[in-house]
């Protein structure tokens, strides 16, 4: 048996195929286009594992794709391909577009054409499963209630408006030609193997490096924060119980201010790294200008995977932090291979 994972080397897709190969012999297809924030890095540790094979390259290269999927007859595909961060989108849509839009319809249709080709028995084990984000959903006011699977979707940045057409085409594949699809939409990721342009691993590494702490406006957007092992194992879950055809949402339980995150990483680099001169880490933190659109908070109603799957967080905020933090302390040589020039650049242009 064999699986298919694109976009394996990123953050969350490295995370799903290490915790993976801990406990399965299926063998993994690791597909990934390597762009700044593919690492091969991240998956050293299996490199060796007979069960783990790297295949560089495009989900919308349908020929590779279609290649993979007809030599190594994989029960299933778990994609995790995408351009992810809202800055970006906001400074350049057009990556966003090709691979979240058009890459995720070239993959389906090759998955489709592979799917009519499997025997009948196979047919009923086949699954794709897209791994999307709570931003479809757009914003909530603090009152308002989390976000459900029925929500309506209100995508209000360039990268949350190409999620949501990925999941529409998602859907289409089902309900039109018969794909056997399940869909997750997750709320913030953190943990190991994070690339340093998000909230959380950014504010560590300028933390530790002396830099301002750059908070967007007043630091009062809400998030609700999942640790990524915990939201891997969701997917797991999704993959082996999920109904077809469904979407669910896979949350941390963990509504924080983004202000009220960087003060607990804070106190924890007191706690496990502290400054030569004594003083906090929150000295460092200074508020720069807001994004366009930015939404003010995201939450995620996890009920109906913990109901109807049995799935559930196993950290608390406060546990998986702690974690993060400690694990980006003991992994200075993937940060300082992480940070290139492109990416020095790409801060400055950002935060500037």
């Amino acid at each position: 048996m064999t699986i298919v994972v694109t976009g394996a080397a990123g953050f969350i897709g490295s995370n799903f195929v290490l915790n993976w190969l801990t406990y399965s012999k299926e063998k993994v297809i690791a597909l990934d286009k390597l762009t700044y924030a593919g690492n091969l890095e991240n998956l050293k540790s299996v490199e060796a594992n007979t069960n783990y094979e790297f295949a560089h390259g495009d989900i919308g290269d349908s020929r590779l794709v279609a290649k993979l999927l007809h030599q190594h007859q994989p029960r299933a595909i778990i994609n995790f391909a995408a351009e992810s961060h809202v800055d970006r989108s906001i400074h350049g849509p057009d990556d966003f577009m090709q691979t979240n839009i058009l890459g995720t319809y070239r993959l389906l249709d090759e998955a489709r054409s592979f799917f009519k080709t499997l025997s009948e028995e196979n047919q009923k084990q086949f699954r794709f499963l897209h791994v999307s984000t709570d931003e479809v959903y757009g914003t909530l006011s603090s009152t308002d209630p989390a976000f459900k699977e029925t929500k309506q979707y209100e995508p209000n940045s360039p990268y949350s408006a190409s999620k949501a057409a990925s999941d529409h085409l998602v859907r289409a594949w089902h309900h039109t030609y018969g794909l056997p699809v399940l869909t997750t939409n997750c709320s913030n990721n953190y943990g190991p193997y994070h690339f340093p342009e998000k909230l959380i691993p950014l504010c560590i590494l300028k933390a530790l490096q002396g830099q301002d702490l750059p908070i967007y406006g007043d630091g009062q957007q809400i998030r609700d924060w999942l640790y990524v092992v915990d939201h891997c194992k969701g997917i797991e879950t999704v993959l082996d119980k999920g109904k077809i055809g469904e979407t669910y949402n896979i949350g941390g339980w963990n509504e924080k201010t983004n202000l009220e995150v960087v003060h607990i990483l804070c106190d924890l680099l007191d706690e496990l790294k502290p400054r030569e001169d004594g003083k906090s880490y929150r000295d460092q933190i200074t508020f720069v200008k807001d994004r366009p659109g930015h939404d003010q908070r995201y939450a995620i109603d996890a009920t109906k995977i913990s109901k109807e799957l049995g799935w559930k967080p196993e950290e608390t905020f406060e546990t998986g932090i702690r974690k993060t933090v400690q694990w980006y302390l003991d992994n200075q040589d993937w940060v300082a291979n992480v940070q290139s020039g492109d990416y020095k650049m790409w801060l400055n242009k950002n935060y500037s």
